[in-house]
């Protein structure tokens, strides 16, 4: 097995991270010395560097997703620092992503409205990959990487059997003719869609280009409503994002929702909407 030389996550400096990543570290350096493991041997039995082992058990790293698995066969830990890969997902990931995570989570009903791009949660890969790509300044590929396992693990919540929340999502049309990552990128992340539109507890929508009214100009948003009765509306816009939990906020994005999804194509027409620019891409 090569030696992955940096095969980890710089460390997200805030509290939360901080102390799970420093739980992990002390477990994972408890259960080699109990083994009775040089740090270095160790690292040559899962494959990656001796200074890479050091730095997590040292808090300063986080690990990427299969090391727990590997470190945990060799150290004969029978599961219990496999059992901590959840948490160090987590971790690894941007607080402002961990906290949208925890929000969708408690969603009972996700509405959102997207006139730039398909929206997060029903990305193919490849489309997030080129969406992270076309930012300036660029990420570096450590965030890339870091940013599109953060999404991908997000859209789970869309297929859990465990009592899914309702989503309803309103698309521009420029946002299903716009081909970031390519034709066949874009070919791929409409096939997505339709297969995502399928789904009992998912309402598609577009809004086409022909349409004189759209209440979405002001660009794109969420509104979630929780299992507690709160409303959270989420914005954002070229430097920063904006949650409100203002009701006489949160009263009129849900307002403008309902407006822009009757402006909308219903979600059957909306499905064959998509299907017609699938022939054309």
């Amino acid at each position: 097995m090569g030696v992955t030389e940096d095969s980890g996550w710089e460390l997200d400096l805030d509290g939360e991270s901080v102390v799970t990543v420093a739980a992990v570290g002390r477990q994972l350096r408890l259960w080699r010395e109990a083994a009775g493991l040089p740090a270095g041997e160790l690292a040559r039995t899962i494959g990656y560097s001796a200074e890479l082992v050091y730095k997590v058990e040292g808090g300063t790293r986080i690990p990427k997703p299969d090391f727990p698995d590997r470190a945990d066969e060799a150290l004969g830990a029978g599961g219990k620092l496999a059992a901590m890969k959840k948490d160090i997902a987590e971790a690894r990931y941007p607080k402002k992503v961990r906290d949208l995570a925890k929000l969708e989570q408690e969603a009972v009903e996700l509405g959102a409205y997207n006139n730039s791009v398909i929206d997060g949660l029903l990305q193919t890969e490849e489309y997030a990959r080129a969406v992270f790509g076309n930012r300036r300044p660029p990420f570096t590929e450590d965030e890339v990487e870091r940013r599109l396992a953060a999404r991908l693990a997000r859209q789970e919540i869309i297929d859990t059997s465990a009592a899914p929340p309702v989503f309803s999502y309103v698309l521009c049309e420029a946002t299903l003719r716009r081909p970031i990552g390519g034709r066949m990128v874009l070919r791929r992340q409409l096939e997505r869609l339709l297969k995502s539109g399928q789904l009992p507890n998912v309402d598609l929508q577009v809004l086409p280009l022909s349409r004189e009214e759209n209440c979405g100009l002001g660009g794109p948003f969420r509104l979630l409503k929780l299992k507690d009765g709160t409303a959270v509306g989420l914005d954002e816009v070229q430097l920063a994002s904006r949650v409100t939990t203002d009701p006489k906020e949160t009263q009129i994005l849900d307002m403008r929702y309902g407006i822009i999804r009757a402006q909308a194509l219903s979600p059957r027409e909306s499905l064959a909407f998509i299907e017609k620019v699938l022939g054309e891409t």
